[in-house]
């Protein structure tokens, strides 16, 4: 089941970043601390930066009028 959710979800994801155009404005930098009996190096980390501009969607209705066919049925005897 959990596996279900999570493919969905990233799923969900991808298909809202199809439309999406993506820029990086900022390189990231990890440092990550080294570690023997005693703390040699502390650590720093610095994430990238994303300018993200999604497209334009307009969404419109109107009224149709649909002829629908009548059907007549007669049972089986």
């Amino acid at each position: 089941m959990k596996n279900i959710l999570a493919i969905g979800l990233v799923s969900i994801g991808l298909v809202g970043l199809v439309g999406c155009d993506v820029k990086k404005t900022q390189e990231g930098n990890v440092t990550l601390p080294k570690y023997e009996v005693e703390k040699t190096q502390s650590g720093d980390v610095t994430l990238p930066k994303y300018d993200v501009k999604t497209p334009d969607v307009n969404v419109t209705t109107e009224k149709k009028v649909i002829e629908v066919p009548k059907v007549e049925v007669t049972p089986a005897k």
